[in-house]
């Protein structure tokens, strides 16, 4: 199994960072800068190396050379374009470990997170494919096909856990390498709930709506939504889907795609989804529309709202910054009357990777395998990046959030990971119709025609 952190910055969705990195000297400064969180789509591999630490090492293993490789002494570019900022600070320690090993490689690293599906086909379009770039995994494994070298016969091959390849292969190619894997659910205070007389996290939504009763009643704030990001809602609908989709999912979200389904036909997605967001914004931020993901870090963590929306392990190490003492449980989304369903989501949701047509190939693969095989590059996903790593050979952080993930997942099972039937192309769209919904400019059937649409639109041809 795996996991996912991510630590975001002030500016971590607005801004797009250039990063040309070409630091030198002895000893990287390992920071453990985000949260974790554990892919339940792989609990089988990864669940033993859950209690163990790893320790990052100063020098790391000199990565694999081929004939073709430009020499020690060449000066050698790798553009690198990637979504998910919050993965800064741990990617650039990445990059000035790998500039000691071979110095004369510089990695320029860009990234952003607004409109990055966007951003990365207008350099597509333009001829000017990033070396390296992310994707969603799943579909858009597929939808990125043209560009991306098959990992097969690479030693990252070998190390990446089995239930990661999964979803980063086409037929019987390896086309992306992960970063992370992820728990996606609901982190509550168990503090302010205990205060509150709730013995247990609501598992329907008419729990739910009585618990923020209680809750506001004790003078705090049920929710903290952070729908400012468009990302938020592709993380919160998926819980609903899966209770529509029962056993077939991905059958219903090609069924939306070819027009073939609408959001009346599903009561979990007509009425209770909606019921949901409408609950998150009746309980919650004054502005939920200019409520990002920092300002749920700080709503959540100085104990102003008891629930933290749309979220997952990766923010724990920003939450422990503002209160070291909060405690942070862990749960799945209610979804409508069966409690049953009430259950965490994981899966390894983003892909990195490595464009086939590189003119620096060889010095590509051999950064990517030197990440997943060698030392430093086993010890970066626990030491620095705090996530749980792809590999098998490494060990996984220690945060509440994967304790509890970890827990729920062996004793519930988990639900399917549906973002990655659809593009990101998509969910920004997705997102961006229901912005206009809880921003009052559309009422709830526009909104479901608008998304039905734009699932057509976008996904109807993939």
């Amino acid at each position: 199994m795996i996991f996912s952190v991510f630590r975001p910055g002030a500016d971590h969705i607005q801004e797009t960072k250039t990063m040309n990195i070409e630091r030198k000297g002895k000893g990287v400064m390992k920071k453990k800068i985000i949260s974790a969180v554990l892919s339940a789509a792989m609990i089988a591999g990864l669940l033993s190396g859950c209690g163990s630490d790893a320790k990052a090492v100063s020098s790391a293993q000199e990565p694999e050379s081929t004939e073709t490789s430009a020499s020690s002494e060449e000066p050698v570019e790798i553009n690198m374009f990637i979504a998910s900022p919050e993965y800064a600070d741990a990617i650039n320690e990445l990059i000035a470990a790998y500039k000691e090993v071979k110095p004369n490689v510089t990695i320029n690293y860009e990234t952003t997170q607004n409109d990055y599906p966007t951003l990365l086909k207008t350099k597509l379009n333009a001829g000017e494919c990033p070396d390296i770039f992310s994707s969603t995994s799943g579909k858009e494994i597929v939808t990125y096909l043209d560009y991306s070298y098959d990992l097969s016969g690479q030693p990252l091959a070998d190390a990446m856990s089995d239930s990661v390849a999964d979803v980063m292969k086409s037929g019987d190619g390896l086309y992306g390498l992960s970063i992370k894997g992820n728990y996606f659910g609901l982190l509550y205070n168990k503090a302010i709930f205990e205060e509150c007389g709730i013995s247990e996290f609501p598992q329907t939504l008419d729990d739910l709506e009585a618990a923020c009763e209680k809750i506001q009643a004790k003078g705090y704030q049920p929710f903290t939504t952070g729908y400012a990001e468009w990302w938020v809602f592709k993380h919160t609908f998926q819980s609903f889907l899966d209770a529509a989709g029962k056993d077939d999912v991905e059958g219903l979200v090609n069924k939306f795609a070819a027009g073939e389904a609408h959001f009346s036909d599903y009561p979990e997605l007509y009425d209770d989804f909606f019921r949901y967001l409408d609950m998150t914004v009746k309980y919650g931020d004054a502005k939920p529309l200019e409520t990002d993901l920092s300002a749920e870090d700080a709503a959540f963590g100085s104990g102003q709202a008891a629930i933290m929306n749309g979220q997952g392990a990766w923010v724990e190490a920003d939450v422990l910054a503002i209160d070291q003492n909060i405690q942070i449980g862990f749960d799945g989304y209610p979804v409508g009357s069966d409690a049953s369903l009430c259950k965490v989501i994981g899966g390894s949701d983003q892909a990195l990777r490595v464009y086939k047509d590189s003119k620096v190939l060889d010095d590509v693969l051999d950064f990517v395998n030197w990440w997943y095989t060698s030392d430093y590059g086993k010890a970066w996903f626990n030491e620095v990046a705090g996530v749980i790593p792809p590999i098998d050979d490494a060990a996984a952080p220690d945060f509440a959030v994967i304790k509890q993930g970890n827990e729920l997942a062996s004793a519930e099972g988990t639900n399917i990971l549906s973002i990655v039937y659809s593009t990101d192309s998509f969910h920004q769209a997705f997102g961006e119709v229901l912005q206009s919904y809880i921003a009052g400019t559309i009422d709830k059937d526009t909104a479901c025609a608008q998304i039905e649409e734009k699932w057509t639109e976008l996904e109807g041809g993939n």
